[in-house]
């Protein structure tokens, strides 16, 4: 008999240190989030890994705050285990360890990727999606299938929020302004008015996005188009590129849902495609909450109480970080 009830969740794959806190039925209690944000250029692994380490206690009693629960309460602790930048999960990793020896509480190591997909569900109620996950990190088309989540399409080169946060970043815009990148192109590519044409790249189920970008830092730095009209054709190709094949996925499998998470899932663009094949193919669209589909601790701490209710958890000796850890490498006993 358990006398607690909490998992506390920490994500550090990247540039948020995020903590989250959820009950077994899945109430989120607390989603804080603290952002690394480069003074010039990408993120710097080992820096974005410092900032982690300098405000890790401020986020966690941050969390216990909003949460209302003390931390003896807490009854597993909860952990992106990978893919990410080794510095930023190692920071987590070592936090995690730390409180759940103090705790005396099973250590679950959970996949980033696999993540996004479960608290997408959660905060939306799909139950069997076709998911399009798209992030800075990461561009996969993926549906559960004979104990996994499968890969049906990805990206054979960098991930669609990196492709938009480079080409941010060459012209000079800048995220001290309070928006992040991608939410900036899609605001002045709502401007925009002409369709350059542009590398478009499909590769049976794969995109390939880096030719993409290097055409439109080219014409970028030509001056032969306005900002709006670049950013503008930038989105509306990237965009068809991943919604051409995740509706061949959708096609395939027959799904009855299609779910858009990740980072990139807040722009209303990439929305309305998606769900315009959603609807083409009589399934249903669900779009992951902003605050959800963003690198965050809450998707952690639902992931490791699904685990850890199948018996998934993870030895100290083997809570190593894993920095390729693949989706579709995972089983995922939850689901029947």
């Amino acid at each position: 008999m358990m006398k607690k009830s909490y998992c506390l969740g920490i994500e550090s794959t990247a540039d948020d240190f995020s903590v989250g806190i959820s009950n077994f039925d899945g109430k989120i209690l607390a989603n804080v989030i603290s952002a690394y944000i480069p003074e010039k250029g990408g993120i710097h692994p080992r820096e974005a890994a410092r900032h982690h380490a300098e405000v890790a206690d401020k986020v966690l009693e941050e969390a216990f705050k909003k949460a209302k629960i003390k931390l003896k309460e807490i009854s597993i602790i909860a952990f992106s285990q990978g893919p990410g930048l080794g510095p930023c999960l190692r920071t987590g990793a070592t936090v995690a360890r730390a409180l759940a020896a103090y705790l005396n509480v099973p250590l679950v190591g959970v996949n980033h990727c696999v993540a996004h997909i479960e608290i997408g569900k959660l905060t939306t109620g799909a139950a069997d999606p076709l998911t399009l996950y798209v992030s800075g990190g990461n561009t996969i088309v993926s549906a559960f299938d004979s104990g996994r989540y499968r890969v049906f399409g990805e990206t054979l080169d960098i991930a669609l929020g990196n492709c938009l946060d480079v080409f941010a970043r060459e012209a000079g815009l800048s995220q001290r302004a309070g928006l992040p990148f991608g939410a900036m192109v899609e605001k002045i590519a709502g401007k925009g008015k002409k369709l350059i044409p542009l590398p478009y790249t499909v590769k049976g189920m794969d995109v390939s996005l880096s030719g993409l970008l290097t055409a439109t830092v080219n014409l970028l730095k030509q001056s032969t188009y306005s900002l709006e009209d670049l950013c503008y054709s930038l989105q509306e190709t990237a965009f068809s590129m991943v919604t051409e094949i995740t509706e061949r996925a959708l096609t395939h499998t027959e799904k009855k849902e299609v779910l858009l998470t990740g980072g990139v899932a807040a722009n209303k663009r990439l929305q309305s495609m998606i769900k315009y094949i959603a609807e083409e193919h009589d399934a249903n669209f669900c779009v992951a909450p902003t605050q959800f589909s963003i690198d965050n601790g809450a998707m952690i701490a639902w992931t490791g109480i699904l685990a850890y209710r199948h018996g998934v958890t993870t030895p100290v000796e083997k809570s190593f970080v894993r920095l390729k850890w693949r989706l579709e490498e995972v089983a995922i006993p939850w689901i029947k």
